[in-house]
């Protein structure tokens, strides 16, 4: 273990809150309990800034895999900080094979994309070809999160409703992205629930995160409703 990494993992230990740690847990089943320490988000993102400007941070982004989930959310959180739109994409390409859980996943969104959507939106077309359950997360989630105001365009949701797999982590992306695109993009997104173009489950999830939404209008969620597949 090099002395950054060693340096690192004592910091986050310092850090540690137990009933936190056991909240997580619950979050993100599918990651081992051993390799959560218990770290709450604003001080794993305070503890990035503090390190963004050093050498260790440079070198902690080399460190893969790493031991700890939050060693993978400071990872994630160390690449937020990166300016440069070219490095940064860099960084989460070498990242992203090792996101084994959707917290991590989810949580990563480096603000220097806003600055450069036409190429992220390209790199996006990429991620979402992938065979990796959360590079294909990703990249709806990048969607979802730069692309359905003024930089929307007609072809995207049809990007995503092509996307089949058996995989819950990426339905449930498939589902929060069309429930979105329904408060943001409505007459856009509406078709591909009346013509079934999703998955019965991830048609179905769609329509019930929508109902849930507080952006949508109650005569528009008792219409969602009626769309429903038994």
């Amino acid at each position: 273990m090099s002395n950054t990494e060693a340096e690192i993992r004592h910091r986050l230990f310092e850090l540690q809150d137990l009933k936190y740690r056991e909240f997580t847990c619950k979050l993100v089943p599918n990651v081992d309990p051993a390799t959560v320490i218990g770290v709450r988000t604003p001080q794993l993102r305070k503890l990035a800034r503090e390190y963004s400007k050093t050498p260790q941070a440079a070198e902690f982004l080399t460190i893969l895999p790493h031991k700890y989930f939050e060693e993978n959310n400071l990872h994630g959180f160390l690449i937020e900080t990166i300016k440069d739109y070219d490095a940064a994409i860099r960084a989460v390409q070498v990242f992203l094979p090792y996101i084994d859980n959707w917290a991590t996943c989810d949580q990563l969104s480096p603000k220097v994309f806003k600055k450069h959507l036409p190429e992220l939106y390209e790199q996006i077309k990429v991620w979402l070809r992938s065979d990796l359950t959360y590079t294909v997360r990703f990249g709806i989630e990048m969607l979802m999160s730069f692309y359905l105001g003024s930089e929307f365009q007609a072809e995207m949701p049809d990007m995503v409703a092509n996307i089949r797999s058996e995989e819950y982590y990426i339905n449930m992306m498939i589902a929060w992205y069309f429930a979105t695109a329904l408060a943001k993009q409505y007459d856009a997104a509406l078709p591909f629930i009346q013509k079934q173009r999703l998955e019965k489950w991830t048609h179905n999830k769609t329509i019930q995160k929508a109902i849930e939404s507080y952006r949508i209008s109650d005569e528009t969620k008792a219409y969602l409703r009626t769309l429903k597949v038994k």
